[in-house]
């Protein structure tokens, strides 16, 4: 795949990126070397290689899933501009 100076350009305008002609040239060149090397990357066999999603093996860390109400809703309300019944007061949005 090649890429040439309309398509930087088009790519450019999408992103909204203001791009000179002389920067739309280089990054051409760019832009190719890029492709360049993006291609010699299916060359790799990968057959029987399972993919990853990450270089080192992760396991979720779970905790028990309970409900609890915490045990102290004055210290959550405490900061509260208005609270009534340790629940927070707010204005009324629908009426």
């Amino acid at each position: 795949m090649s890429v040439d100076i309309d398509t930087v350009k088009r790519v450019a305008r999408l992103a909204r990126i203001k791009v000179s002609e002389g920067d739309a040239e280089r990054m051409t060149g760019e832009l190719n070397a890029i492709l360049g090397f993006v291609e010699q990357l299916d060359e790799v066999d990968i057959a029987g290689v399972e993919p990853l999603t990450s270089v080192v093996e992760q396991t979720m860390k779970k905790r028990a899933d309970g409900v609890t109400d915490g045990g102290y809703p004055e210290k959550v309300v405490a900061n509260a501009p208005a609270s009534e019944d340790d629940f927070f007061v707010v204005p009324k949005v629908v009426e």
